[in-house]
């Protein structure tokens, strides 16, 4: 028994030191510039950190020894916004018309220096409103999260599968 119980917390620590090999990385190119990000600065900056939370997820996704490093060149959130007329905040509106989430990105996938994959990708996702989300109703980025769970899944994972 006590063997198993030095087994069990040295096997924890590979697992967790294989995992930190592999790294997404974003960058994001003049975010002042995106076509809709919040203005407000504090507002866009909340903005910018859910993606790079969002991008962190995929970290568990890549094997150890590949890096993915992800410029992301443009934001077009879902919705609109329609400000406030006596104060407050504005209001995002989604009619699913023409106001469909967008991205566009540049990446790099590398493996031990070595470039396995890489891309200018435009994204879009017009059917936003159509199909079950993973993503709950509270979550700021439930339209654009599921734009980008298909491009990894579509341009990153074959790349992937091919190692």
């Amino acid at each position: 028994m006590r063997g198993l119980t030095r087994t069990l917390p040295a096997a924890a620590l590979a697992l967790l030191a294989s995992a930190a090999w592999a790294d997404v990385s974003v960058s994001y190119v003049k975010p002042d510039d995106y076509t809709d990000v919040p203005r407000n600065a504090v507002d866009r900056e909340r903005v910018l950190k859910d993606f790079s939370d969002y991008f962190a997820t995929l970290n568990p996704k890549l094997p150890a020894g590949q890096t993915l490093k992800i410029e992301v060149l443009d934001i077009d959130l879902a919705g609109r916004m329609w400000p406030r007329r006596h104060g407050g905040e504005d209001i995002r509106v989604l009619n699913g018309g023409a106001d469909w989430p967008r991205m566009h990105l540049r990446y790099t996938l590398e493996q031990d220096g070595q470039t396995l994959r890489s891309g200018d990708e435009q994204l879009s996702n017009m059917n936003y409103l159509q199909g079950v989300s993973r993503y709950s109703d509270s979550d700021t980025l439930r339209y654009e999260k599921p734009m980008l769970d298909d491009w990894f899944k579509r341009t990153i994972a074959p790349a992937l599968a091919r190692r």
